[in-house]
């Protein structure tokens, strides 16, 4: 079956879902009474969209190497305005350009090749304060740095969630704030003069720190073998390890020598009972989200983020009707709800336990996420590596992310101590 019917299956039986589980108005009280019917029946819609998602994900998988790739070619046809076919053909030479470097270093590189590399290098050189490195460096494209930070969007969420942007150079940036949330005009007699009232504005700090993939070793088995897509491995391995450090930061770092999390900076906008160290109750859902402003909650990105775990557990909630909270979303503008909100899943959000910080809710749109734009991959073939048969690989990114907001865009429900 084909990921279009697939979806097509999923958005029919989110349909059924949505029916089942709405109340039309006008419906009399008997009609809204939810039965063990309705509750059997729910679960087995749940159980057939969650066997649909299993093989959505997998037809994606596939699907999403032929996206990223068209993705980098669509960057660099509007970047250098040029067409979409020309735009190929210089990926396909960056990516020709990548392979042999991994492959063989420098050396791998022809004239035409190496003089490109060079000249990246040394536009961004004053902006890294690095220098050449005695094994050869690999300054990777502004077009293939962008669709390698799209990519780790994919581990936690927080790049999906947040608002990120580029900078050349990684300064330290104070970002203004402004409260406006209470403030008013004013209805004044005629000819009587205007009040003043200036806005108070203060500034965030959204400094940038350095990254690194850690070493990633190769054998030269892989590195010789031509079928096997090295550069693709390199790729991918940078991209995952890069995308797990920086989004664990954005989303609980100390905001002390490395980003400020959006948990960290998040205010407290319910802290569950007694008795509740692992749980969640629905008037709790319903308080956190009150604790949020309405300027905030009617932002079109406004919804909730948690462990997976945690959603395992919202999905057994129910609300004073006794009808589910957890509700399919039925096409793809209409995502899956928790109590009528979107919701992201991130995993270095704390799962529900004592104290823990475990759900979000907000408009995430105010954590922003600062990249520099220019990535360093270093290969490694000294005698360290030699004597295992393997080249390590190094990658260098800064970015850096703060939660820029001063009026409690986004709050925490926390679980109590006991």
């Amino acid at each position: 079956m084909s990921i279009q019917a697939l979806r097509e299956k999923r958005a029919a039986a989110g349909l059924k879902l949505k029916a089942l589980v709405e109340v039309e108005d006008g419906a009399t009280a008997k009609a809204k009474a939810w039965t063990a019917e309705n509750q059997s029946s729910y679960d087995q819609l749940v159980a057939e969209i969650e066997d649909i998602d299993g093989n959505i994900e997998r037809h994606q998988k596939s699907l999403d190497v032929a996206a990223k790739s068209a993705n980098e070619i669509r960057a660099i046809s509007e970047k250098r305005g040029i067409s979409v076919d020309y735009a190929a053909e210089v990926q396909r030479e960056v990516s020709n350009m990548l392979a042999a470097w991994v492959r063989n270093g420098v050396a791998g590189l022809n004239e035409e090749q190496a003089r490109i590399q060079q000249s990246r290098f040394l536009e961004i050189r004053n902006v890294m304060s690095t220098g050449t490195g005695a094994e050869g460096r690999f300054t990777v494209p502004t077009e293939m740095a962008r669709t390698m930070s799209e990519a780790m969007a994919a581990y936690g969420g927080m790049r999906e969630a947040g608002e990120v942007f580029r900078t050349e150079g990684g300064a330290a940036m104070p970002y203004p704030t402004t409260d406006g949330t209470a403030e008013e005009g004013e209805i004044i007699a005629e000819n009587q003069t205007a009040t003043d009232e200036d806005p108070n504005f203060g500034t965030l700090s959204l400094d940038t720190h350095k990254f690194s993939s850690k070493v990633i070793t190769v054998p030269f088995e892989l590195i010789q073998d031509s079928a096997f897509d090295i550069e693709a491995f390199v790729r991918g391995r940078i991209e995952q390890r890069l995308g797990r450090i920086t989004n664990r930061m954005y989303t609980v770092g100390t905001g002390v020598a490395q980003p400020n999390g959006v948990v960290t900076a998040s205010l407290a906008g319910k802290v569950g009972l007694t008795g509740q160290t692992a749980s969640v109750i629905f008037d709790d859902l319903v308080d956190l989200e009150h604790s949020v402003d309405p300027s905030y909650r009617s932002a079109p990105g406004c919804g909730y983020m948690f462990h997976d775990t945690t959603l395992r557990e919202l999905k057994k909630l129910k609300d004073t009707t006794g009808r589910p909270l957890w509700l399919a979303g039925h096409d793809v503008a209409a995502p899956d709800l928790i109590n009528g909100k979107p919701y992201r899943i991130n995993q270095d959000v704390a799962p529900m336990a004592a104290n823990a910080r475990s759900i979000l809710f907000g408009d995430f749109k105010h954590y922003k996420i600062r990249d520099v734009m220019a990535i360093l991959l270093f290969r490694f073939n000294d005698s360290a590596y030699a004597k295992l048969g393997q080249v390590g690989f190094l990658a260098w990114m800064r970015s850096g992310g703060n939660l820029i907001d001063v009026g409690g865009a986004v709050k925490h429900y926390q679980n109590p101590a006991t």
